[in-house]
C-alpha cells in the first residue's frame, strides 16, 4: 500500500513538472518576427588604418619565418626604419538610427581609422559603402557615422533604458569574429555597472552572448527598441557583457549630430564617497551623498560658495547617492546651465546655485589658469596645489602638483595617470612648482628618455615611469 502511494506521489510530481515546463515554454517569446525586422537596420563595419611596419629596412618580416617564435623581437629597436607602412584591418558592428543614413557604433571600432566601410546583411564586400565619421566621444566610447545611400534606409529607435527591468528578455545583434550577422538572446542581468572603463560608467549588464566584433551593435528589447549599445566584455567570464544605456547614448548622439563634439558641465571640485564613519562625524543619518575634498580656485563651485567638507545630497531635487552619479549628472548638463545643489554644511542643509563651466578632455576645465602648465612630452597638464587641496590630501602647503588634464593616448595616459592625481616627486626630486617638473624634464629626464613620478592617489603613494615624447 505504501509502495503504491509512493508511486502515485512520484507520478503526480512528474506530471506537475511536465505541466510547469510546458507552461513555461508557452510563455517564452517567439523571437523570429522581431529578428526579421530589426536585423535589416544592423550593419557590419570594417576599418582600415596605416600602421608602422615591423621588420628591418630591406628585410621583410618573412625572413624570420623559420626562426624560433619571438626571435624577431631582438631586432625591434630597428622596426619601421625604411619599412613601408602596412594596412591594419578591424571589424565591428553598428546600427542605423535614421532613414538618411546616420549610424551609431563604438568609438573604439573606428578610432584612428583611415577608411570606414559599412555593409548590410547579405551584401557582398564589393557593395560596402564608404562612411564618414561625423563625431566621436571617447569618454563614453560612442561614435556617429554617416553613409550616403540612394534608398530610404530601415532604422532602429532608441528605447528608454531607465524603464528597462532586470530579468526582461533582450537580443544582441552583431558581427562576432567577422562571421556576419549573428543574433543571441538573454536577459538584462543588472543596471548601473561601473567597470572602471571611463568617468561615466553606468553600463547595462546582460548574459546575451557578446564577443569581439559585436562592439557597437544594438541590445534590443521585445518592442524592437534599442536600450543599449554593446561595448565591453569580461574576457575571463561567460555570460557577462556590458552595454551603454540608450538614454545616455541618445544625448551624446544628438550632440555629435548637431555639433560634431560633446560638451559637458563642469563643477571644479575633487570628490569622494561618504562612508559610515564620515556620515557619523558630519551628523548625517546615512552614508550617502558626495563629500567635497577640495574646491578648485576660480572654478564654478568656488564662485558659488562651495567649500571643502560640504556634502552634496541632491541636484535639482534628485538625490545623489555616490560620486559616480554626481559626475554623470553634472556632465549631462550643458555648460552655462545653472543647477541647484543641496548640500550638508555645519549640521544643516543649504542650497547653492551653481552656473556650470565646460568640462574639457579627461575632466579638465576649458578655462585657463595662469599657474597651469601643459607638458606635451608627458601628455598632461599640472598646477600647484592650493592650501585647501594640500590639507585635504594630508600634505604640506606648497607640496606636490595636481594633475588637471590628461591627453588621451599619450604617455601619461598609457602609464595609468589620471586627473586628480598629485605628483610628489620627479626622478626623486620634490615638486613644489610647475617649473620644478619642467626643469626635471629638460634636464636629467631628457637624457634618459623617461621620468619616474611619485604619485599620490586616494591616500596611497606609488611610482609611475613615463617615457618622454618628442615635443613638436
Amino acid at each position: 500500500m505504501l509502495k503504491k502511494s509512493l508511486l502515485t506521489a512520484i507520478g503526480s510530481a512528474v506530471l506537475a513538472l511536465c505541466l510547469t515546463t510546458t507552461s513555461m515554454a508557452a510563455q517564452l517569446p517567439d523571437f523570429v518576427p522581431l529578428v526579421k525586422t530589426v536585423t535589416k537596420a544592423v550593419v557590419n563595419i570594417s576599418t582600415e588604418k596605416k600602421v608602422a611596419a615591423k621588420g628591418l629596412p630591406g628585410f621583410p618580416s618573412e625572413m624570420f619565418r623559420n626562426f624560433p617564435p619571438g626571435f624577431e623581437r631582438f631586432f625591434e629597436p630597428f622596426d619601421g626604419r625604411g619599412a613601408q607602412p602596412r594596412m591594419q584591418r578591424a571589424l565591428g558592428t553598428g546600427f542605423i538610427i535614421s532613414s538618411d543614413g546616420y549610424i551609431v557604433t563604438n568609438n573604439h571600432v573606428v578610432e584612428g581609422a583611415d577608411v570606414v566601410r559599412v555593409s548590410f546583411q547579405g551584401s557582398d564586400k564589393e557593395e560596402a559603402l564608404r562612411a564618414r565619421v561625423i563625431g566621436t566621444d571617447p569618454d563614453t566610447d560612442l561614435a556617429l557615422l554617416k553613409i550616403d545611400a540612394k534608398l530610404i534606409l530601415p532604422y532602429l529607435e532608441f528605447g528608454d533604458s531607465d524603464k528597462a527591468e532586470v530579468g526582461e528578455w533582450l537580443l544582441a545583434i552583431g558581427n562576432p569574429f567577422g562571421l556576419g550577422h549573428t543574433v543571441t538572446q538573454g536577459i538584462l542581468s543588472a543596471k548601473g555597472r561601473d567597470i572602471q572603463s571611463g568617468p561615466y560608467d553606468n553600463f547595462l549588464q546582460t548574459d546575451a552572448s557578446i564577443n569581439p566584433g559585436n562592439s557597437g551593435g544594438p541590445l534590443i528589447n521585445l518592442d524592437g527598441k534599442v536600450i543599449g549599445i554593446n561595448t565591453a566584455i569580461i574576457a575571463s567570464g561567460q555570460g557577462i557583457g556590458f552595454a551603454i544605456p540608450s538614454n545616455m547614448a541618445k544625448r551624446i548622439v544628438e550632440q555629435l549630430k548637431s555639433d560634431k563634439r560633446v560638451s559637458r558641465g563642469w563643477l571644479g571640485v575633487t570628490i569622494q564617497e561618504v562612508d559610515a564613519n564620515t556620515a557619523k562625524a558630519l551628523g548625517l543619518e546615512k552614508s550617502s551623498g558626495v563629500l567635497i575634498g577640495a574646491v578648485m580656485p576660480g572654478e564654478p563651485a568656488e564662485k558659488a560658495g562651495m567649500k571643502a567638507g560640504d556634502v552634496v545630497l541632491a541636484m535639482d531635487g534628485k538625490a545623489v547617492e555616490n560620486s559616480s552619479e554626481l559626475l554623470r549628472l553634472i556632465a549631462e548638463q550643458k555648460p552655462g546651465a545653472t543647477v541647484k545643489l543641496t548640500i550638508w554644511r555645519a549640521g544643516k542643509e543649504q542650497v547653492l546655485k551653481v552656473k556650470l563651466g565646460e568640462r574639457g578632455s579627461k575632466g579638465t576645465s576649458s578655462s585657463t589658469n595662469g599657474d597651469r602648465q601643459l607638458t606635451p612630452s608627458l601628455g598632461l597638464s599640472v598646477r600647484a596645489l592650493t592650501a585647501e587641496e594640500a590639507a585635504s590630501a594630508g600634505l604640506k602647503t606648497g607640496e606636490g602638483l595636481l594633475v588637471v588634464g590628461i591627453a588621451q593616448g599619450k604617455a601619461a595616459d598609457e602609464a595609468g595617470l589620471t586627473e586628480g592625481d598629485i605628483l610628489l616627486t620627479a626622478n626623486l626630486i620634490p615638486l613644489h612648482t610647475v617649473n620644478d617638473l619642467a626643469n626635471v624634464i629638460r634636464g636629467d629626464a631628457a637624457k634618459r628618455g623617461a621620468v619616474m613620478l611619485q604619485v599620490f592617489r586616494h591616500g596611497q603613494t606609488f611610482f609611475r615611469t613615463v617615457p618622454l615624447e618628442a615635443e613638436k
